[in-house]
């Protein structure tokens, strides 16, 4: 199980997204471009001294990304709040990269379109999203649940 970014926007997202990486032994992703400067010091209060400890991959663009999960025959989860099926009647295997959007505009059309399962956390109705490290630790949790890959 992995856990890409796409062009996050909220440093305070990404460190404690890479935080609870760090924490499970997942591999993360970033793809950039953040709309931050991206650096140990920008990570630092939410990802405290355990986003150093996280194995970290960035991708200068979506194209790259892309191109390393192709070659890598990884599977695309794509967390949205438009998914398709609803998370706790998602099956998820053990090498799935779930794919999370930027804050303020989640992914474009183009990524939707390469996702090979799109998955929505279930909510109350009138509510829009999650905080998007919260909805990563939500999907994780279930992801490594049901592949038994949590820590043992």
């Amino acid at each position: 199980m992995e856990i890409a970014l796409f062009q996050p926007d909220i440093a305070g997202n990404v460190g404690t997204t890479l935080r609870t990486a760090a924490c499970f032994g997942v591999p993360a992703h970033i793809i950039e471009p953040c709309g931050f400067p991206f650096s140990d010091g920008a990570l630092k209060r939410a990802g405290m001294d355990y986003a150093v400890r996280a194995n970290v991959r960035r991708h200068p663009d979506w194209d790259g990304f892309r191109q390393w999960s192709a070659d890598a025959g990884r599977r695309l989860v794509l967390l949205t709040t438009t998914g398709a099926t609803p998370l706790p009647g998602f099956v998820f295997e053990a090498d799935d990269v779930l794919l999370l959007g930027a804050e303020s505009s989640g992914v474009p059309p183009y990524v939707h379109d390469a996702a090979a399962a799109r998955v929505a956390i279930p909510m109350q109705p009138g509510f829009r999203s999650l905080n998007v490290a919260v909805a990563a630790g939500i999907a994780l949790a279930e992801a490594l649940r049901q592949t038994k890959g949590f820590p043992a």
